[in-house]
């Protein structure tokens, strides 16, 4: 399963899990003021740790490395469409709020968001 490029704007390699070599899609937008931090899950082109998995971690490493604030970001984890007949594999867009619990901490994105975001 290939990540189509239209995904992410740059390739970012990140500790995984156990300190494993990972990497994921990501995007940084800026609109109306709020930065969106999006990182999309690479499927077999990830060697590592997948987005999901390594939350909070990988937030922070893109922090520091892009020079942003954790609390002042909005972090979007990507499911990007591989043209599976597996519905596993369809385009979703989930907002992570890494201070609520776990049953409230993913919010799925409406189409109209992610087009406002993306442009």
């Amino acid at each position: 399963m290939k990540v189509s490029e239209k995904y992410y704007d740059e390739i970012f390699e990140f500790k995984g899990q156990w300190d494993m070599p990972s990497s994921c899609g990501l995007k940084i937008r800026n609109v109306d003021g709020q930065t969106f931090v999006i990182v999309t899950e690479l499927y077999q082109d990830n060697p590592g740790t997948s987005v999901t998995y390594a939350g909070r971690s990988l937030a922070e490493q893109i922090c520091d490395a892009k020079g942003l604030k954790l609390d002042n970001i909005k972090y979007i984890e990507c499911n990007p469409d591989t043209n599976s007949k597996l519905s596993f594999y369809d385009e979703e867009y989930f907002e992570v709020d890494f201070g609520a619990d776990k049953a409230h901490m993913y919010r799925q994105l409406a189409n109209e968001e992610v087009k406002k975001i993306l442009g």
